[in-house]
């Protein structure tokens, strides 16, 4: 199986979810520290050279396939790549259920904010500060999304190819 966690920029929520679905961050609701959130990899890391490519994060304990992507505010890239893995699917047999799930949903004001002063203006004293706070505020929604993602990848759902919005975390 393969989990694409995806949102606008990948490298906040998304390094989050990859980092709980990975087991690198403690699996519960609490509040992370300060320094939980700065030490998860591609945390606050990606550039605008970075939009568009699939990161692969690691396996799960079940070796699964964990990657993010930011997809900018383009609505149509996962829905075309769900229709490129139909095809490969169809044309090659390949049969790993692939779960795009998406995390904007969870993303508070200050983390908007944060990324907007940290990768787009580079004012990271501004930015990780409102970043951090973001991240403490929606920390616990991620980790629900997360086993929300993981429980609906482990059911035994016909398709091969789900796009989950997760808009239950608005």
């Amino acid at each position: 199986m393969i989990y694409i966690y995806n949102d606008y920029g990948g490298t906040h929520t998304t390094s989050l979810a990859a980092a709980y679905h990975l087991k690198q961050l403690p699996q519960s609701e609490r509040k992370l520290t300060t320094e939980e959130i700065l030490n998860v990899k591609y945390f606050n890391q990606m550039t605008k050279d970075d939009f568009g490519r699939i990161i692969f994060h690691g396996k799960d304990e079940e070796g699964n396939s964990v990657y993010t992507l930011g997809r900018k505010r383009n609505k149509l890239v996962v829905p075309a790549l769900k229709e490129l893995a139909l095809l490969l699917q169809e044309q090659y047999h390949f049969d790993d259920k692939i779960i795009f799930s998406n995390t904007s949903p969870t993303v508070p004001t200050a983390m908007s904010i944060g990324g907007f002063f940290s990768r787009g203006l580079k004012i990271d004293f501004i930015g990780v500060p409102l970043l951090v706070k973001g991240a403490k505020q929606c920390c616990d929604h991620i980790f629900r999304l997360v086993e929300n993602t993981k429980h609906v990848g482990s059911s035994s759902f016909n398709e091969n190819v789900i796009i989950l919005e997760n808009k239950m975390y608005k």
